[in-house]
C-alpha cells in the first residue's frame, strides 16, 4: 500500500532539488518484505487483520490472549482426523509460521508431515504459540515498561524532535 506514497515523495524530492538546483533532499527507496509476507491474514482466514473484524493479534495482547487467538485460527476445514492429509494452502497457521518461525527447515518438515497426515492442528498451533511467544514476549515486556512511564516516553519524543529539528535546520541552511 505504501509504494505509491513513496513514489509521490520521490517526485516531490526531484521537484524540490530541481527548483533549488540542489541535491539536499535524498529520494527515498522502498523496503518491502519478500513476496507473500507483506500482510498477515486475520486469524479467521480473511485477507487481512482488522480491528473492526476482531481477527487480529496485537502487540498489546497478553500471553493468554495470544493462546486463545492462535487456538481459534483457521486451518484446513477438511482436516478432520489427525491421520488425514491436510492442506497447507490457505492454512493461516502455516502463513504465520512462514513469517515468525526462524527455522525454515522445521516449517517445511511440519508442512510435509501435515500434508502426509499424522499431524494434528492443535499440535501445530501449540508450536506456533511457542514461536510467537518467543518473538512477542520480549516486545510485550518492553512495551509494558514504556506504558507504565508515559512521561519518559514523552521526554524521548521531545528529545528526538529537538535532534531532528537541529538536523533539518542545518540541512535547510546548507
Amino acid at each position: 500500500d505504501q509504494e505509491p506514497m513513496i513514489e509521490q515523495t520521490r517526485e516531490l524530492v526531484r521537484a524540490f532539488n530541481n527548483a533549488y538546483n540542489t541535491d539536499v533532499l535524498v529520494e527515498p527507496v522502498g523496503v518491502f518484505p519478500p513476496k507473500g509476507q507483506g500482510r498477515l491474514p486475520g486469524i479467521d482466514g480473511n485477507a487481512k487483520m482488522s480491528k473492526s473484524l476482531g481477527n487480529g493479534i496485537y502487540i498489546s495482547d497478553d500471553a493468554d490472549t495470544l493462546v486463545k487467538k492462535v487456538k481459534a485460527m483457521y486451518t484446513d476445514p477438511r482436516h478432520i482426523n489427525i491421520a488425514d492429509p491436510g492442506h497447507v494452502a490457505g492454512n493461516v497457521v502455516f502463513t504465520y509460521l512462514d513469517i515468525f518461525d526462524p527455522d525454515k527447515q522445521r516449517v517445511q518438515d511440519l508442512k510435509d508431515h501435515y500434508t502426509a497426515g499424522g499431524l494434528g492442528d492443535m499440535k501445530l498451533k501449540k508450536h506456533l504459540i511457542d514461536v510467537m511467544e518467543a518473538e512477542m514476549g520480549p516486545i510485550r515486556a518492553r512495551r509494558e515498561v514504556f506504558a507504565k512511564d508515559i512521561p519518559a516516553v514523552l521526554s524521548m519524543l521531545a528529545e528526538g524532535s529537538k535532534r531532528a529539528n537541529a538536523v533539518a535546520e542545518k540541512t535547510m541552511k546548507d
